[in-house]
Order: C-alpha cells, then structure tokens, then sequence
C-alpha cells in the first residue's frame, strides 16, 4: 500500500525552526523513508520475543549517525547548536513509520541512557558516551518496579544497594525494562539507606537475570521485562552522578524523555491523519466523498489544530531545554498533548475509515493496513515515563506552588 501525502507540509510552518534542525529532519525522514518504512508493518504488528529485537536496525541508526546527533563534539556527537530540539525530531520522523521502534531504540538508547551518561560526567561520560553514539551497545534505563512505577521514591522502593569494599552490591526486581532483553549495560536506581543511588552496571556481570519479554498491548518493538538482581556487584566509579542523588539524575533524564513522548504522539497523529484524510477524500458513500461530510470535514480541522499545538509545544520544550534546560513544566504540557491527541486522532480515523481502518491485513490481497497498530501504540503514551494524571500535577504545581499541591 502506498504511502499518503504527509499534510504537515502544507499546514505546518517551519518558519520558527533553526536550519541546523530542519537539515537534521530531512536526514532523518529520508532515513525513515528508505530503512524504517518498508518493514514498518512487520514491526509494528509481530508480537514480542527476544529474538525480534531489532539489532539490524539498530546498527542502521548507528551507521547513519543517529546516536551522535544529541551529543556534543567531545564524544564524538554532532555538537548542534540544538541538540534537543533535533533529537525530538528525530523520534517524530522515526515515530511516523514505527512509534515502537522510536521508543525502543531512540528514546531508550539515546534519550534515557545517552542523556544520563552525558550528565554522569567524569570516567563515565568519557568511557561510555562515545561508544553509545557509535553504536556498539544497547543500554536499558531500569527505575520502575512491581510496587514502584510512578512513584519512585525511596520508601516505596525495593530493589536495594548495599556498599561493599570497592563498590556495591545490588539486590532487588525492576520492571517493564526496555531493551533489557538485549541489552549491555544498564542504569539502575536502587535504595542506599534512607536515599537513592543510581549505579551503571554491566548486563553481563553474574546474578543478573532477564525474563522473557512482557506481551502487550501495543508498542511491540519496544521489548520489556523483568530484570532481577542477586548480589550484582558495580565498581564504586560506577556511581552516576553523587551517591545519594539517584531520583534527580534519572528524573533529569525521564524529563526530556517525556518531549520525546510528545514527539511520538505527534508522529502517530499526524501518521493516522494523513492516512484517514487521504482515505476518505477519495471513499465514496450516498455518491460523494466521505470527506464531503461536514461532519468529517469539522472533525479533522479541529485535529488539525490539536497537531500543530502538540508538535509546537513539544519543540518548545525542546528548544527551552536547549537554551536553559529548564522546561520542566513544558515537558509535561508536551507529554500530555501529544499522547491524548494520539489516541483521539487514532481513534477518529478508524472510525472515518471504517473495516479498512479495523483490519490489520486483507485476506484475500495480503494489503496492509496502518491504524489499528496505530491505536493499539498510542494508548501506552499517556502511561509511560510518567502518568498524564503525575504531568498534570507537575503543571498544577507551577501554577499553585508545592505549599498547595504537595
């Protein structure tokens, strides 16, 4: 099945978009279009195992300088003027085709361990960081846990870091871990006494074990499961950041993981909107086009607004971030915005479409068709790295103050 004409281009203005960044997307989505797009279906629609994770794509993205683009100079990064801005560009051209595939190998590589690593500093930052952006491991992002997901604190946390001579000792269970099936190094928040410490740890070292992947919903690409820990001893220099100050290094990175989540939900919208506009422009019902309809016509103007507010807002954070790396409320407003607006297009379109928005694949042609995986992955985006209901507290707190809402 051919492809529909991308409408961003025509209702959405780049006029406020750095060159570098604009030169970065047309990179990526050429990317996309050639390596991501002809196995998009395969992807988006073959349920997990360990052995569908993506290894051929992912030392496709590296080969490409995908890793480097968020990165400065020093580690062998593209040392952009706006890094952030051009990484969140990248997970919406990667998103359009495979929004799991962006999660997986974009956010949860580059975003979450690349940007802890970056701000580890020291022996880390210069071991570690120059090998991500080249590609040659797969790092997982391990806070949550069976009791501790969307609160992560210390006193609901179990997964237990124990100082011993020359380092540490980890003990405990983590949860829904992303490319921890196939993955090389890991960043793990534990409990240190009555505090956090998030360590680096090698996925090989003994007493580390990893379930089979979790089956969902959706996100299929994006492999998840259980990471156990039984007396896994780390190096003491494999401490990011400072002993105790654990939650706020991986917060700094789930932060700018949440405009990625508004990046994504952004790709999936404007991915079933062009599918469900082109559909029903050309679908004839009572002698004329669906989108004759003004009820359609109605419909999909309305989202038009709702994608250009999302996309903008998420390369606000984005640009924010760039300039002062305070966009904390952002973040969340980008998460929001482009998560629900995923799933209200999502669910439009199938609808605007019909059985050809219900279907998977046709039968008797072997046609592939894009909304249903699209709807089953919008859903875990006002979910994941943080509920929308925790990013709506993090705006009410800007607006009434920690006094007031806690």
């Amino acid at each position: 099945m051919s492809s529909p004409t991308r409408k961003s281009d025509a209702l959405f203005s780049d006029a406020l978009i750095p060159g570098e960044a604009l030169s970065i997307r047309q990179e990526v989505r050429q990317f996309a279009d050639d390596v991501v797009r002809p196995v998009a279906h395969r992807l988006n629609t073959t349920p997990e195992s360990r052995e569908n994770f993506p290894h051929a794509l992912f030392e496709a993205m590296a080969r490409a300088g995908l890793y480097a683009i968020p990165f400065a100079s020093d580690v062998g990064g593209r040392g952009l003027e706006f890094p952030t801005l051009a990484t969140m560009l990248v997970m919406e051209e990667l998103a359009y085709y495979s929004p799991s595939l962006a999660s997986a190998l974009y956010d949860g590589q580059a975003i979450l361990v690349g940007q802890t690593l970056d701000r580890a500093g020291g022996s880390l930052r210069e071991r570690y960081l120059p090998r991500l952006v080249r590609g040659e491991f797969v790092g997982s992002f391990a806070t949550s846990e069976p009791e501790a997901s969307t609160d992560l604190s210390a006193a609901n946390m179990r997964t237990q870091a124990t100082q011993v001579e020359g380092g540490w000792r980890i003990d405990g269970l983590k949860r829904w871990i992303t490319n921890s099936v196939a993955a090389d190094h890991i960043a793990v928040l534990c409990r240190s006494g009555e505090r956090q410490t998030f360590l680096f740890a090698d996925m090989h070292a003994p007493g580390i074990t990893v379930g089979d992947p979790d089956r969902k919903m959706g996100n299929y690409v994006q492999l998840t499961a259980d990471v156990r820990f039984d007396q896994v001893f780390v190096p003491a220099d494999h401490v990011i950041g400072e002993v105790g100050a654990g939650l706020r290094a991986a917060l700094g990175a789930l932060m700018l993981g949440r405009i990625g989540i508004g990046a994504i939900g952004v790709a999936m919208a404007q991915a079933a909107f062009d599918y469900a506009t082109d559909y029903i422009s050309r679908r004839k019902v009572f002698g004329k086009p669906i989108g004759a309809f003004q009820h359609w016509q109605f419909r999909f103007a309305d989202h038009a607004i709702a994608i250009e507010n999302a996309r903008s807002l998420y390369q606000k954070a984005a640009l924010l971030n760039d300039r002062s790396r305070q966009a904390e409320t952002e973040s969340a407003m980008a998460k929001i915005a482009g998560s629900e607006l995923a799933v209200d297009v999502a669910r439009d379109a199938i609808q605007a479409c019909g059985a050809y928005g219900f279907v998977q694949t046709l039968g008797s042609s072997g046609e592939h068709f894009p909304l249903e995986s699209i709807y089953r992955d919008a859903k875990i985006g006002e979910i994941y790295e943080g509920a929308n209901e925790v990013q709506r507290w993090v705006i009410a707190r800007s607006i009434f103050g920690r006094a007031i809402t806690g």
